[in-house]
C-alpha cells in the first residue's frame, strides 16, 4: 500500500487497486499513473473551445484527454472517461502513445494552423507525469502547452507542470465550501489555491458553470470575480461565465436562464475586464 499525494485525498492505495480517480495505482508499493500514454480523445480544436479567449486566439491546438478524474460533478459532459466506474471502461479502448509520438504529432500538425498540445477532456492533472513528459517535449518543438483542468491537485504537483505549461483554462466551480465537498466532492481551497499560484507564472483564465439553485446568486458572483480581481493579474484575467444544461446525474434543474447568465456577467464586470459568456 501506498500513499498518493496529487490530490487532497491522499488515498492509501493497495497494490494494483486504483485509487478514488480511478487512474492512478500502487505498482511495487510505488504510486504511479494507471492511464500513462493512454488517450481516449483527440482532435484539432479552435483554442477558443477549451475556453481560452485571450491566448493565441485563432489558432487551433490538439487537444487530448485520457481518463479518470479527482471531483465527482453530477453535470459532468465527459463522464463516460471521467467518472471512476467508466473510466475503467474506458481504459480498455484507449490508445497508448509516448509522449515523443504525441510531440510528433502536434508538431506535424503546423500546417493546420496547430500551436501545441492542450491535456484536457478528462482531469490531466491526475496523469500529470504525462503531461509533464510531452509538455516538456512540445516545448522543445517550439510550440505551446495548455491544460483544462479542475486545479484540484497539491502545489508540489503544480509546480512540476508549471515550467512546461503555457495556459491554463482552470474551474472555479462555486465558492461556497458545501458546494465543492457536498455536490462535487472537492475542495475549494485547493483549488483557490491552485489557482493563484497558477496565475503568477502562467497565462490563466477561470471558468464557472451556473447552476440553478446551487451557485447562482449575485452575491456569490461578487464573491467570485472579487477574489480573481485579487489575484496577481487581478482585473485582466478572463473570466467566463457558462450557462448550464441538465445532464448526467443532474437532470432535475432546468437549464440555466441566457438573462441570469448575461446579469451575472455584467456583476462580474464590475471588477474584471475580460468576462465571457458561453453556452448561450
Amino acid at each position: 500500500m501506498a500513499r498518493c499525494e496529487v490530490c487532497f485525498r491522499h488515498c492509501e492505495i493497495k497494490e494494483g487497486a486504483l485509487g478514488f480517480c480511478g487512474a492512478r495505482t500502487c505498482t511495487g508499493g510505488i504510486v504511479t499513473a494507471a492511464n500513462y500514454g493512454l488517450v481516449t480523445s483527440a482532435v484539432l480544436d479552435p483554442i477558443e473551445k477549451k475556453p481560452l479567449r485571450r491566448f493565441h486566439p485563432g489558432s487551433m491546438i490538439l487537444s487530448v484527454g485520457s481518463y479518470g478524474c479527482n471531483l465527482r460533478c453530477p453535470f459532468c459532459q465527459n463522464y463516460g472517461i471521467s467518472w471512476s466506474e467508466e473510466a475503467k471502461r474506458s481504459a480498455a479502448y484507449a490508445r497508448r502513445v509516448t509522449p515523443v509520438e504525441l510531440a510528433d504529432t502536434a508538431e506535424g500538425c503546423r500546417n493546420e494552423g496547430n500551436i501545441g498540445v492542450a491535456f484536457t477532456y478528462n482531469e490531466p492533472l491526475i496523469g500529470y507525469e504525462f503531461v509533464r513528459d510531452t509538455a516538456r517535449l512540445v516545448h522543445e518543438r517550439g510550440m505551446y502547452n495548455v491544460m483544462v483542468t479542475n486545479g484540484t491537485a497539491e502545489l508540489p504537483v503544480l509546480e512540476e507542470l508549471l515550467p512546461y505549461i503555457d495556459a491554463m483554462n482552470i474551474d472555479l466551480k462555486g465558492f461556497t465550501d458545501s458546494f465543492y465537498s457536498g455536490v462535487l466532492k472537492g475542495s475549494r481551497e485547493q483549488t483557490m489555491r491552485f489557482i493563484e499560484r497558477a496565475a503568477r507564472d502562467c497565462h490563466v483564465e477561470v471558468t464557472t458553470l451556473i447552476i440553478p439553485g446551487e451557485n447562482d446568486s449575485e452575491d456569490e458572483m461578487r464573491q467570485i470575480s472579487g477574489w480573481i480581481a485579487g489575484l496577481y493579474g487581478g482585473k485582466d484575467i478572463p473570466l467566463h461565465i457558462s450557462r448550464f444544461f441538465p445532464r448526467f446525474n443532474m437532470t432535475d434543474r432546468s437549464a440555466t436562464d441566457v438573462g441570469l447568465i448575461y446579469r451575472l456577467a455584467d456583476i462580474a464586470r464590475e471588477k474584471l475586464s475580460y468576462v465571457y459568456t458561453g453556452n448561450c
